[in-house]
């Protein structure tokens, strides 16, 4: 399984809009991901309820995972992703 940890780089953490955000690009992805807190039960990072649950706040580590053969690119993506706090999805590369 890989995975990447992270700190969450947006101040409200993966709150409302982040959320959407990061929801949105998970599912661009089309490769099943996980979400979680160290120590905390995974859950779906496509599902915005999944992901509002977690109450992660800004600072604070998760660990994205995906056992999929093709999940390394759509991991080190979303990992920048949390880590920058960007406001929109980044262009396709």
């Amino acid at each position: 399984m890989a995975e990447r940890r992270v700190t969450i780089g947006w101040a409200e953490g993966l709150h409302a809009r982040p959320a959407s955000v990061f929801v949105r690009a998970v599912a661009a992805t089309g490769v099943p991901i996980t979400i979680a807190r160290p120590g905390g039960n995974p859950v779906n990072a496509a599902s915005m309820l999944g992901l509002l649950a977690l109450g992660a706040q800004g600072g604070d580590e998760v660990i994205l995972a995906s056992d999929a053969d093709n999940a390394d690119d759509a991991l080190d993506r979303l990992a920048k992703l949390v880590q920058e706090g960007l406001d929109e999805l980044p262009a396709a590369a």
